[in-house]
């Protein structure tokens, strides 16, 4: 799955002896310092990337900026289904970033959403 967030970056930390790696969304930024901030669940407040020992670096993510229904387009694999057979889903939503890339976003029969970019191919509203 694609990373998505509204400031356009993550946070990717090594993990410690307590803590397993990990890579978080960054929420803002310190308006003093210019330091990523990411929430900590224990504390229940941002909290600087660099307050963490094992922080290691900010990735890009995707910026969405908007979400637009499915439309009635699906998306299909080839060999995705069970024991290899064909796999089609509908596209519940598109989500568009600040670069204007339009990302389909699936649902499957039990409720897990997934991008799907790595579909064999999009099927239009109209094509059987």
């Amino acid at each position: 799955m694609r990373y998505f967030n509204l400031t356009g970056w993550l946070a990717i930390f090594n993990g410690t002896e307590l803590a397993i790696g990990r890579t978080v969304a960054v929420e803002t930024w310190d308006e003093t310092t210019g330091t990523a901030l990411v929430v900590d669940p224990q504390r229940g407040a941002l909290r600087p990337v660099t307050d963490y020992p094992d922080f290691s670096h900010l990735e890009r993510a995707d910026r969405v900026v908007a979400a637009v229904p499915g439309g009635g387009w699906r998306a299909h694999w080839e060999d995705e289904g069970p024991n290899g057979t064909p796999l089609t889903e509908q596209v519940l939503a598109w989500l568009i970033t600040a670069t204007g890339r339009a990302t389909p976003i699936t649902v499957d029969a039990t409720g897990h959403v997934d991008d799907a970019e790595g579909a064999d191919r999009l099927i239009p509203p109209e094509e059987d």
